[in-house]
Order: C-alpha cells, then sequence, then structure tokens
C-alpha cells in the first residue's frame, strides 16, 4: 500500500486531533507539520515528525513531500489567506465553518485550485459537513421539506471551536469558550411535522465565557462580541466574565452534539413521514479531525483522476471517503 503523506498546517486542537486521526489510518502517514509558531509545536512533538515555518512553502514541499495539506487554522482569519495561498501549491483539504460565507470562500479556492491545477475539498467536519450532506438527502427524499439543523442538546450545550477561536481574536480578550445551545421547542415543532421559516436566533442561542486580558475594558469586549457578524450577531447571546482559573476548571473538554430534523409527506395519501440523524461527539475536534482525514483521501483519490477544482462533502461519492475497496463495501457495507 503507497501510503497517503499528509501534512497539517496548524497545530492547534484540530491539528492535535488530524495528528491522532492519521495514526488510526493505515493507508496514510504524517508527512510534518507547518506552524507559524514552529518552536511551540517542535517542543510539544518532541521529535515525534519535522515540524517547520508555514514559509517559504518551496522548504517544506522539498523537504517533506506531502501529497496533501489539511489546514486547521481558524475560518475567522487563518482559512480565508492562507486557503487560496495554500492551493496554489498543493491538494487542500480544511474545515472552514462559517456558514454564510461558504459561497466567496468556495468561490475564491475554486479559482486557485482551478488555475493551479489542484483539489481542496472545503468545509468539511460534522457541520458543515456530515450535517449538510444529511440536510441535502432529507430534502431529496422528502421532496418539499425543510432540513434543520441544531447543535448543543444537553443542558451543558456543545463547545463551538469555531466561535470560540472568534472571541479569541478580539482585542482584550484573553481566553474564551463558546457553548451554543438549541431551543427545545423549536425542535419539536419540527418532529411535530411543521416546517418553520426560522430565524437563527429562534433555532440556537449563544453562551461565551470569556477571560480579559489586564486593562481590558468589559463594555467595549461585550460590544464587539455582540455585533460580530455571522457569529453572534444573529443570536441571542449570553457573556460571562470569568477567570482563567475558573474557565480551565469549569469549562474543560470540548463536548458537542447535534441532530439534523426533517418532516414531510410521501405518496397520495400523504403519510406523515421524518427524518433524523444524530452525532455525539466526547472532543468536538477530535471528530472534526477524522472527517477531515477521510476528506484528504478523497481529495488525493480526485486529484489522481486529473480533477482540480474546490469541492465539498456534497460532490464526494461516499466510497471516495472510505478506506475499504469496492469489493469490501459491497460484501460487508451495503
Amino acid at each position: 500500500m503507497q501510503k497517503i503523506r499528509v501534512l497539517i498546517v496548524g497545530y492547534g486542537n484540530i491539528g492535535r486531533g488530524v495528528r491522532q486521526a492519521i495514526e488510526r489510518n493505515p493507508d496514510m502517514e504524517l508527512a510534518g507539520i507547518v506552524s507559524r509558531s514552529p518552536d511551540r509545536v517542535a517542543r510539544e512533538v518532541a521529535g515525534a515528525c519535522p515540524v517547520m515555518p508555514v514559509a517559504p512553502a518551496e522548504a517544506w514541499l522539498q523537504a517533506l513531500h506531502p501529497d496533501i495539506a489539511i489546514l486547521c487554522g481558524g475560518s475567522k482569519n487563518d482559512l480565508p489567506q492562507q486557503g487560496p495561498e495554500l492551493v496554489r501549491v498543493i491538494d487542500t483539504v480544511d474545515s472552514f465553518d462559517n456558514h454564510s460565507r461558504i459561497p466567496e470562500y468556495f468561490a475564491a479556492m475554486n479559482a486557485a485550485a482551478t488555475e493551479s491545477g489542484h483539489v481542496s475539498i472545503i468545509s468539511t467536519g460534522w457541520d458543515p459537513g456530515i450535517f449538510s450532506l444529511e440536510r441535502v438527502l432529507a430534502n431529496a427524499f422528502l421532496p418539499g421539506s425543510r432540513a434543520y439543523g441544531f447543535y448543543g442538546l444537553t443542558p451543558r450545550g456543545g463547545l463551538s471551536m469555531g466561535h470560540s477561536d472568534a472571541l479569541r481574536t478580539i482585542e482584550g480578550v484573553q481566553d474564551a469558550r463558546q457553548y451554543t445551545h438549541a431551543v427545545p421547542t423549536a425542535i419539536e415543532r419540527i418532529r411535530n411535522g411543521e416546517n418553520p421559516d426560522y430565524c437563527a436566533r429562534e433555532m440556537h442561542t449563544r453562551e461565551c465565557f470569556v477571560v480579559l486580558k489586564p486593562g481590558a475594558d468589559p463594555a467595549a469586549v461585550e460590544k464587539t462580541i455582540r455585533e460580530m457578524p455571522g457569529y453572534f450577531a444573529p443570536y441571542d447571546t449570553t457573556i460571562h466574565f470569568v477567570s482563567q482559573q475558573e474557565l480551565d476548571e469549569k469549562y474543560a473538554g470540548f463536548p458537542h452534539d447535534g441532530c439534523v430534523v426533517a418532516s414531510g409527506k410521501t405518496g397520495d395519501a400523504q403519510h406523515a413521514a421524518a427524518i433524523e440523524y444524530r452525532c455525539v461527539w466526547g472532543s468536538n475536534p477530535e471528530a472534526t479531525a477524522q472527517v477531515l482525514v477521510a476528506h484528504a483521501r478523497a481529495a488525493v483519490r480526485l486529484s489522481r483522476e486529473g480533477r482540480k477544482g474546490a469541492f465539498t462533502i456534497l460532490d464526494i461519492p461516499p466510497a471516495y471517503l472510505s478506506l475499504h475497496d469496492r469489493d469490501e463495501l459491497l460484501k460487508n457495507w451495503m
């Protein structure tokens, strides 16, 4: 088996999860890590793999010979800049998760990938990603229905990495975590057969736990949070200012969960029908990483077929994601 050589770009929580996921996939091997903080990452991995700075790309391309780069940076600032730059030199996979900007990001990645002859699979994880696929399937199987995604079904809610990262980019914020809470009555309306035209704040609320830097203005930070487009402005948001110790002790870990729900009718008799898909993750970044690694396999297969441009999970044949060959899939997975 010729192993796929994977390069990790950015070594935070998702990057660590990708490294673990590569170890669980026998057709892959870690080529190395590139980071804007190579000294920190080198100390953390303690010689387990090569670590190099992000630029210049020619250096790590020649030294590491990767087949694919998994981009593990944040969606707010990192990926919009790094994505189009890196796909010009290597095939990429990322988890860009700002839903409202996905069309814009797709266009930029598609232009860069098409021009350079590379493949880029964007916005993959569990939402956007798995849940995107489930929404499309539900609508296809129940024409006329709407499929809704809900996140944070438990009282504690679900830890959102993208929104937490967005909080940490705000001036005056030392550390932060953001939990998403589904609105239970909104889910029940759909299970009861309705297809409401929800706005964002009717489906979810946001809860932020923020540690301020010394001297930071709480009112200014709160205003910036509430007005942040795409992330917090569309939602009812609760903000708690806490100490670093309280954040570390009470809000450790990365739990998340969610469901896709759709209801509709079938047949001339208009029988009620419903589709529901749920996932529960003990670790949000590790779950996202597993999905990213499966899509890295798909990207390499597309590239070897001579394909180029940007793709999403909606464009990927499921067999391309799987470690197993077609005969085994037909025998054991159908």
